[in-house]
């Protein structure tokens, strides 16, 4: 491991000493200042084909997400043509029920029905529009709506008809997820509480509360709630909703901020007194603003008009999450259920570290680290308060869903791209205790489930059918990938350990990080789930899916870019692994059609990620394998697979290859486009490959990056001209296939030279990531 930590240092060192000596970055931008990036972001992508995206208003990283729910479980879905309710929350690409709290819904006569999918009401596209910040549809029913956002409030404008009996419809009683109780109050003639508790994901969880309080801009001249069917007119409390009635024969617009807390009434009253009265054009111009000031960290030139919408959509969905989860007063829910106050830091929730922790992360902690930095101290806060580390969290309690340990990487990446500072030891040791033991019965986190078995074997066994002790997903269902991930984490963990002292450790954690051997099968040459004698189990064939999340033994063999020397060994070195990877991505058709290569071999249909058995671009086991090729000696075959699957991605509804998993594939979008990639995520590696534009402009935080820009010029870049001539770090030869972060931090240019043919540009022994053991 010497020799691999003194090879980061003096490369990190060679290169910022080049820094020092190279030309000025030429001020110019890649686009007019006074362009609006906003105008190039499209929130329709991914509403259809399972794509999950949702194209209401929300600030960067906002509590609120206030967008339309037609029917669909996830919130809208492009194909469908009702409306349900605008309701609050809503998280970006998830795949089961999770949200849709409190759906608001206007109409006009009387109130006779209560179950919202019975009075929904229908709309046409042609009548609808999203940017970033706002949303507006007309409705059949002659209604205008229109939405938009602060962090903690949803701000709604209704323009009805004239009537006399124009209604505001807000339902405590119904979300997309399963509902456990509700209240609803009408405080006065502008005001109404609700509290409403919920529960479930992919499957059942704990149940979790959300407050709101909504104000309107006018008094109502009627009320109502009701109680199941029951509509009760003028009564002032209930359990399943409220109605509010305005006469809008002159006055034709009502307008309504909703603030949301997941504290209590008081969090809900003190967002609406931090963050509410002004009126929604003055809203909708700040959220505007806040989009604007998050896209313009990244300026691109080049390319087509397709390309730049499919890249700034994919940037915008990048920043939706994690969410806000403290009020305005900084007090939050913890996951022990009861109230803290943040010193210091913004709290967030909502955690898809399965799927985030390969790009998202990662993404965020280049352009947005003072968030990042935030998001990782609220994990370790997370970690304190509750007894263990977070797997998929959503709000105020665990979910359980997914596999392995991504929690690990999630906060090692965090450490090691310098946002941990004054919480080095207390994220160890939350780490360490994950990474040693496993939760007592009494907590509701199942963390690595199978730590007993791998700890004292080496692997985790596949124990098929057997029952779960908790809610949620388990690693003996997916013993082979959960001995992967474990083992990848571990990795991680080993290089933290060591950097702060901890050698017994981090020998102890490098040893175990090469337990990925214990899953491979030499009879096979591919990795194999085990069952609790350890023996080989399931089918031999590798294009089959048992023992493995949401994948194959075929996707999950590029999993361990700790040690991708150790893996190409095993299967019988460079050449070997070279044939393997063509195999895997049906090169030779590649070659001669990238894009029909994509849809026709790699994707079949819409998003389903058990429909491959090889290359699945649509789903997180496959999203850094590309990049095997930079550790084999054919760094232009990254570019080939990658420039591929991007045109998967595209600027219309069906644009989103998979689910989006709270920015995942976004992300990933976002970083294969510019030429940097995390390849070793938990680590601060960077792969590289040829960007899609012919100049990037990053805006870095001075605070990490003294420049505050790193500029990336790949000049005439195309289809044709896609292949890596040679590469030029502040005007200095630069001959391998990563960065690490100190070195790109300190960098203000990386210049790609493209051509028609693929070169011997970081082919040598020495160009590809080190193995971290």
């Amino acid at each position: 491991m010497r020799w691999t930590r003194r090879l980061r240092l003096c490369l990190a060192g060679a290169v910022a000493a080049s820094a020092l000596s190279a030309a000025p970055v030429t001020a110019r931008a890649a686009e007019p200042r006074d362009a609006r990036l906003t105008d190039l972001v499209n929130p329709f992508i991914g509403t259809a084909n399972e794509g999950n995206t949702f194209p209401g208003a929300a600030v960067p990283f906002g509590m609120v997400q206030l967008s339309p729910d037609t029917g669909h479980s996830t919130g809208y879905d492009y194909t469908q043509d009702h409306v349900r309710g605008f309701s609050l929350v809503h998280l970006s690409g998830v795949g089961c029920r999770l949200g849709g709290d409190l759906p608001v819904l206007p109409t006009t006569g009387e109130v006779t029905r209560t179950d919202n999918a019975g009075y929904a009401a229908g709309f046409r596209h042609e009548d609808e529009t999203a940017s970033p910040g706002y949303y507006r549809v007309g409705l059949d029913s002659g209604i205008r709506a229109e939405l938009t956002a602060t962090a903690r409030t949803g701000v709604q404008r209704y323009t009805f008809p004239a009537t006399d009996k124009a209604n505001v419809l807000l339902d405590a009683g119904q979300a997309l997820h399963r509902m456990v109780a509700s209240t609803v109050e009408i405080l006065d003639d502008h005001t109404v509480r609700t509290a409403i508790t919920g529960r479930g994901f992919c499957k059942d969880t704990l149940p979790y509360t959300v407050y709101t309080i909504t104000r309107f801009d006018r008094p109502f001249t009627a009320y109502g709630t009701w109680d199941g069917a029951t509509v009760t007119p003028g009564a002032r409390t209930g359990h399943g909703g409220a109605y509010l009635r305005f006469d809008t024969t002159e006055d034709r617009t009502v307008e309504a901020t909703t603030a949301l807390s997941y504290v209590d009434a008081a969090g809900a009253a003190g967002n609406l007194r931090a963050e509410g009265g002004r009126s929604f054009d003055a809203v909708r111009a700040a959220a505007r603003r806040a989009w604007e000031k998050r896209l313009d960290g990244v300026r691109v030139s080049g390319g087509a008009d397709t390309a730049r919408r499919t890249f700034y959509s994919a940037l915008y969905r990048s920043f939706l999450a994690p969410n806000v989860g403290s009020d305005a007063d900084g007090r939050y829910t913890g996951w022990d259920q009861r109230v803290h106050r943040t010193d210091g830091f913004t709290y967030y929730q909502n955690w898809s570290l399965w799927d985030t922790y390969r790009t998202q992360t990662q993404l965020l902690s280049l352009l947005a680290p003072r968030e990042a930095r935030d998001m990782a101290v609220s994990v370790v806060h997370i970690a304190e308060e509750s007894g263990w580390l977070p797997k998929w969290g959503y709000g105020t309690v665990e979910t359980n869903i997914m596999t392995g340990d991504p929690v690990t990487p999630f906060l090692t990446n965090a450490y090691q791209q310098g946002l941990l500072k004054g919480y080095e030891e207390r994220a160890y040791r939350a780490l360490k205790r994950n990474a040693d033991a496993v939760p007592p019965a009494a907590s509701p986190a199942v963390g690595r489930e199978g730590n007993e078995e791998y700890l004292r074997n080496g692997f985790v066994p596949y124990l098929k059918d057997r029952p779960h002790a908790k809610p949620g997903d388990s690693d003996y269902d997916h013993g082979a990938s959960a001995t992967l991930e474990y083992a990848l984490s571990d990795a991680m963990l080993a290089q933290m350990a060591r950097e702060l002292g901890h050698r017994q450790d981090a020998e102890r954690y490098a040893a175990r990080s090469r337990d990925y051997r214990t899953v491979f099968d030499p009879s096979t040459g591919f990795f194999r789930a085990r069952d609790a004698s350890g023996a080989f189990t399931g089918p031999a064939d590798p294009a089959q899916s048992e023992g493995f999340h949401e994948g194959t033994s075929w996707q999950y063999q590029w999993l361990v870019p700790q040690d991708l020397p150790g893996l190409v060994g095993l299967i019988g070195g460079t050449r070997a692994a070279n044939d393997r990877l063509d195999s895997f991505f049906a090169y030779d058709r590649l070659l001669k059609d990238p894009a029909g290569t994509a849809r026709e071999v790699w994707v079949n249909g819409p998003y389903d990620y058990y429909n491959a058995d090889k290359y699945n671009p649509q789903n997180e086991p496959d999203l850094i394998a590309p990049y095997t090729y930079l550790s084999t000696g054919q760094p232009w075959k990254t570019t080939d697979v990658v420039h591929a699957a991007l045109t998967l991605f595209t600027d219309t509804p069906t644009g989103m290859t998979g689910n989006d998993d709270l920015g995942t594939m976004s992300a990933w979008v976002v970083l294969s486009s510019i030429g940097l990639f995390p390849v070793q995520p938990g680590y601060d590696t960077w792969g590289l490959s040829t960007p899609v534009f012919d100049r990037v402009d990053l805006t870095l935080d001075r605070r990490y990056s003294p420049h505050g820009r790193l500029t990336i010029t790949a000049r005439g870049t195309s289809d044709a001209d896609r292949y890596v001539q040679g590469l030029r770090a502040d005007g200095s030869r630069y001959d391998r296939t990563y960065l690490t972060t100190g070195a790109l931090r300190s960098l203000r240019t990386l210049d790609f030279t493209v051509g028609p043919r693929p070169s011997a540009w970081a082919t040598g022994p020495h160009a590809a990531p080190p193995a971290l053991n």
